[in-house]
This record gives structure tokens, C-alpha cells and sequence, in this order.
């Protein structure tokens, strides 16, 4: 399909591969006038999503503000991988904040996944669902670094991941980039954007409303909160904001403590069956070890979908392509000429800590934000979180609301410039190989 063709077709949306297979194309209607709800939430992406579906299973009337389209940002937008646990391994969880709190955490770093697949099972979701993640090295000095990451799993009876010997890696790709690997088969991949709606429809059809090109233009949080759109308002008993890194300065308490981070996507166009079977043999998505990794998996209909590139403060290369093509070739060369149909990119909200930025505004406001990369389990599992606790279950919100979180160095002025020095450091690591 051309991106003319995808524009006409599901307006608002990126310009993706995603947007073109969407099985759900219908734009919700923008609020008018004044609502009230039990809970009002901010963001139809995968954090909003999940909690009002995990709301509205519970009887709770629910209302979803969407400033542009459900899974517009980049819950719609994102790999699609399934990857279990958070941004920073266990062990530096135990490091940093205590044993007692690395096994609070890792009793939930499953659970994401578990969320989606029970989802998908439940309501009857079509999103292409796969299982299976073969995390790729590329010097032995990696490999060693997934062996202690499995030995920290395991020491918290997180079991299912499985070092890949030199030998057997063709088993999960065929590239002579990489020096071995570790495998998780609790893992797998989806197509997000399908996933999202998916889940919407869901919650849509157990009562909850969502309404599309509505952005909340400001907040009331004294006694019930009210949030005001530019052509109606909604008030509710409680309000859950979860607009992560498309939340803008709606809130800059929450703005100053995360960074608007870009990645960049493209898909080829559909190869011969034979060839990409041939390429990625177990159709399980793949995620190198470097620092500023690349990421890639086999679509639905045949295509490579590859990912990578980093863009701090949110900012994009002119070219889409001109960073993640040469890395795809270099691991696949025989794909040099293959045609590439869509190319596309988004922000994801990056934390200091790089652990997710959860809390409370008021007794009766919410929110959830700074994923920092592993967004598509962890936003399901906050998700839920959230609900739990305007539910009045809150021991699992309060485990996450007790991690500390911190302003960026130097404020909105030079969070980008350190945050990109920092990554300069360890991406020559990554080349040097030390």
C-alpha cells in the first residue's frame, strides 16, 4: 500500500507499515460537551489501555482522552517485541535499591507478557501473536554479560532462558555478525498497533468510551479532577495520566523527570517465503546486545521489519533510513537491493534511573510514565497496576511509587547534550568491544 494510500485511509496516524495492516481503521469521535466517569484517563496507548480495560472488566465507567489516535504514539509505533523484565537487569535493581525490592520486581517481570497473551487469548485478538526472543552477541564479552543476566533470572526462580552456542545460532538466524546469543521463550513478538485497538475494542465493548483528537488542554486535581479538552471536559472520582512520552507540559512535574527518545523503524518489501523463512528459521524476533541496539523480526506477510537508531530529545534524522539500512545489511548482505516500503519513527519516554516513573498527584490522581525501552510489557503491567489501585488494592502501586526518580542534569537545556554524551561513551564501548 502506498503511504499516500495509508494517509487517506487511517488519518492521524504514522506513516507505517502498522497503520497500512490495521485491522481497526475507524476514528472515535472528539468529546463534546461535559462527562463524567468514575475514572478519567489520559492516553489510549498501551499504559491507558491496559488500565481501562482492566477497569472496565471490574464494572467501573470509564473514559479514555486521546489527544490524537488510539496507539498513535509508541504503543502503535514500537518493534513489537515481547520482552520480559525492565530497562535496567535485576541485579542492578538489587544493587541500587535493595534484595527485598529486586524480588518485588521480579515477581511482576513476567507478567506483562502474561497480560498480553491472556488478552489475546480472552478477546479473541488478532495482532500475530509469536513467541520466542533470540537476544544476539556480538563479542564474547556480551555473551558473558547474558550469562549473568540468566544467573540473576534464575536466582529469583525466573526460569525459560537458554544460552545459544556458536553453533546453533543459525537455528534462530542466519548472519555471521554475532558470536552466540541467549534465547527466551516466554518472550515473542506482536503487531502492537493491533494489539492496542485490540485491547480498546475490548474495554469499548464493556462500556468503556474513547474519544480520539481530544487532547486535555489543562487539569483541575482539587476534590474531583476535571480534565478540559478544547470542546468539552470530563469529571471523575479519579484521574490516571499516561500519556508517557506525547504527554508534553501538561503536567511538568512529570515532563522534567522524562525525555522524549526516538527510534526508527523501516520495513522491506515483501520477500520470497523461502527467503525469510531461510533468515529468521524459528520466527522469533531478535535484539542485539550493543548499547544502541538494533531489533528486527519477520511480519505477517513476509516483509523484515528492522529497527534501531536513537534520536535524545525526540529528534529524528532527515533521513529515516540512512542510520538502521546499513545495519541491516550488514547483517543480512543479501538484502542490499531488497525495496524498503515503509520507514517511520517514535518517541518513547527515557527516565534517568531508566525505571518507570510511577505515583501519585492527589489521593485520587494517578500516572505512570518512562518505560525507558521495554514499553510493551511493562506499560500492560502498570496498566493493571494502576487499576488495581484505584480499585483500593494498592500494595503494588506503592512498591513502584516508593522508587526514587530524578530530574535530568541540567534541566530541559542540557538533558540532551549530557544524556548524548553518555551514550557516545558506551557506543564506542560497544565498537571497541570492551
Amino acid at each position: 500500500m502506498a503511504v499516500s494510500a495509508i494517509a487517506q485511509h487511517n488519518p492521524g496516524h504514522a506513516l507505517s507499515w502498522y497503520a497500512a495492516t490495521a485491522n481497526d481503521k475507524q476514528v472515535r469521535p472528539s468529546l463534546q460537551g461535559s462527562v463524567s466517569a468514575d475514572v478519567c484517563i489520559i492516553g489510549a496507548g498501551f499504559t491507558g489501555i491496559s488500565a481501562a480495560l482492566q477497569l472496565s472488566e471490574k464494572g467501573y465507567k470509564v473514559v479514555v482522552l486521546e489527544a490524537q489516535r488510539i496507539g498513535f504514539g509508541a504503543s502503535g509505533r514500537n518493534g513489537g517485541q515481547i520482552v520480559n523484565g525492565y530497562s535496567r537487569d535485576l541485579e542492578t535493581i538489587g544493587r541500587r535499591y535493595g534484595p527485598e525490592m529486586a524480588r518485588r520486581l521480579a515477581l511482576m517481570s513476567r507478567e506483562g507478557g502474561d497480560i498480553i497473551r491472556q488478552r489475546v487469548l480472552k478477546y479473541g485478538i488478532d495482532c500475530d501473536l509469536h513467541h520466542g526472543v533470540f537476544f544476539a552477541a556480538f563479542t564474547a564479552k556480551q555473551v558473558r554479560e547474558f550469562e549473568r543476566i540468566k544467573a540473576g533470572c534464575e536466582s529469583y526462580g525466573l526460569n525459560g532462558m537458554e544460552m545459544v552456542a556458536p553453533q546453533d545460532i543459525g537455528h534462530y538466524v542466519k548472519s555471521k555478525r554475532y558470536v552466540g546469543g541467549m534465547i527466551d521463550r516466554m518472550g515473542g513478538h506482536i503487531h502492537p498497533l493491533n494489539l492496542v485497538l485490540g485491547e480498546a475494542a475490548a474495554a469499548e465493548q464493556l462500556g468503556a468510551r474513547i474519544f480520539e483528537n481530544s487532547r486535555v488542554l489543562r487539569l483541575s486535581l482539587k476534590g474531583k479532577p476535571v480534565a478540559v479538552t478544547a470542546r468539552g471536559q470530563v469529571e471523575a472520582q479519579y484521574l490516571l495520566i499516561c500519556g508517557n512520552a506525547y504527554l508534553g507540559d501538561l503536567v511538568p512535574s512529570i515532563a522534567e523527570r522524562m525525555m522524549p527518545v526516538s527510534s526508527q523503524l523501516m520495513v522491506t518489501e515483501p520477500l520470497d517465503p523461502a527467503l525469510i523463512q531461510r533468515l529468521l528459521p524459528s520466527n522469533y524476533c531478535v535484539e542485539d546486545a550493543n548499547f544502541v541496539l538494533d531489533y528486527y523480526r519477520r511480519t505477517s506477510d513476509n516483509r523484515l521489519l528492522y529497527g534501531g537508531g536513537i534520536g535524545y530529545g525526540g529528534q529524528d534524522p532527515l533521513n529515516l533510513t540512512a542510520i538502521i539500512r546499513p545495519n541491516m545489511i550488514r547483517t543480512f548482505p543479501g538484502l542490499a537491493k531488497a525495496r524498503i516500503d515503509f520507514a517511520w519513527s517514535g518517541n518513547f519516554a527515557l527516565t534517568l534511573t531508566r525505571i518507570p516513573h510511577v505515583g501519585r498527584l492527589a489521593d485520587n490522581v494517578y500516572f505512570s510514565h518512562g518505560d525507558s525501552g521495554h514499553g510493551v510489557t511493562t506499560t500492560h503491567l502498570l496498566g493493571k497496576i494502576l487499576g488495581e489501585a484505584v480499585a483500593g488494592h494498592a500494595e503494588r502501586f506503592h512498591v513502584w511509587a516508593s522508587l526514587p526518580s530524578l530530574p535530568f542534569p541540567g534541566g530541559r537545556a542540557l538533558r540532551v547534550p549530557l544524556t548524548v554524551l553518555g551514550a557516545w561513551w558506551y557506543g564506542l564501548r560497544d565498537r571497541l568491544g570492551i
